[in-house]
């Protein structure tokens, strides 16, 4: 099979034919349909990942049909069309068993934990409790934009953030994570404010549903989130992953708010200087989210199917899987709005 390839970190990216691979007694082989370019990605490739091991294939959004199946698996059968979560539990472990695969004990990753989706064909462990099948309604590229951005940005608002029809949401960071939260937020009945420094990605958040755009380079966004609100917001989330935007988050709240950390936390922003004092004072609510479980799917795609939610809009364009060698090392440059999907291999 034809794959994207690096072997040391930052170093160059090629495309390579290597082996197919085989699936295990319970795990499936998927031919990619497509798979999404997720700044996720960039940071496996920069070495943020302790999982990875060189060299490596990235990629960990897809959609496609199932090529091969172990003899244990029951569900999915050869040409099925599925996708996954970019967190596939083993099933065995006390947070499997709690149904929060998403935390699972022995988690793998496509793209981090093995060999991932920026190739023709990868492979799934645990199928039956991983795979998800796809309805006809939605397309590859739209079904690949959910399996990490937008799941990420499902859980986060609606299980975690515990979002209320006509609450307050602050997004920080229209990246694709923040501008699925947006549109989730919003299609659940929440006013949302969108917090960016690119006008570009202010623009489609607007579009997406965002009541407010603060452009944090031209005023100060705690400031205007909470003149907005009159109060601050009761839900906020970090998308982004960042010092600046992880505090402003949490600033941005009104008592009893609920911040949500969702951007990866990396490098030098690894341990943010958040305002204690506030969070005992008014009894903020600190919150982490990782992805969502596959058994959660049904009612999102349900959403999707329906036309309440149409992550279809968050795509900005497709390019080739020989193109992502030179798309994936230039994600920190922020240059798009929205997201890219490899649908060419």
């Amino acid at each position: 099979m034809k794959a994207l390839i690096f072997e040391e970190f930052r170093g160059e990216i090629a495309l390579e034919t290597v082996p197919d691979p085989s699936p295990s007694p319970a795990g499936v082989v998927i031919a990619v349909r497509a798979t999404g370019l997720c700044r996720s990605d960039w940071h496996g490739w920069m070495g943020h990942d302790p999982d990875i091991r060189l060299p490596h294939v990235p990629g960990h959004e897809l959609a496609g049909v199932i090529a091969a199946v172990g003899s244990s698996v029951k569900k999915h059968r050869v040409g099925d069309r599925v996708t996954v979560p970019f967190v596939c539990g083993c099933g065995a472990c006390p947070q499997c068993h709690s149904g929060n695969e998403q935390v699972c004990d022995y988690q793998t990753q496509p793209g981090f934990t093995h060999w991932g989706s920026f190739a023709e064909y990868v492979t799934i462990e645990n199928a039956d409790r991983n795979v998800v099948p796809l309805p006809p309604e939605i397309d590859d590229a739209t079904a690949a934009l959910l399996g990490c951005r937008f799941i990420t940005a499902y859980r986060a608002v609606r299980d975690q953030g515990r979002v209320g029809e006509g609450e307050f949401v602050a997004v920080h960071g229209c990246g694709g994570v923040g501008l699925s939260a947006i549109m989730i937020a919003r299609a659940l009945g929440a006013r949302v404010l969108a917090v960016d420094i690119k006008a570009d990605a202010l623009a489609l958040a607007a579009s997406l549903g965002a009541e407010w755009t603060i452009d944090a380079t031209a005023q100060d966004p705690v400031a205007a989130i909470r003149e907005y609100t009159r109060g601050g917001a009761h839900l906020s989330l970090d998308a982004l992953g960042s010092t600046t935007t992880c505090v402003n988050s949490i600033n941005g709240l009104r008592k009893r708010g609920r911040h949500l950390q969702v951007g990866l936390m990396v490098g030098e922003h690894q341990f943010p200087p958040i305002p204690i004092g506030k969070i005992l004072s008014d009894e903020l609510e600190i919150i982490g989210s990782h992805g969502m479980q596959a058994h959660r799917y049904p009612e999102m795609l349900d959403l999707i199917v329906a036309g309440k939610l149409q992550p279809g809009k968050l795509l900005q364009g497709t390019l080739s899987l020989a193109d992502a060698a030179t798309a994936l090392p230039a994600m920190d440059t922020f240059g798009h709005a929205g997201v890219l999907v490899i649908d060419r291999f």
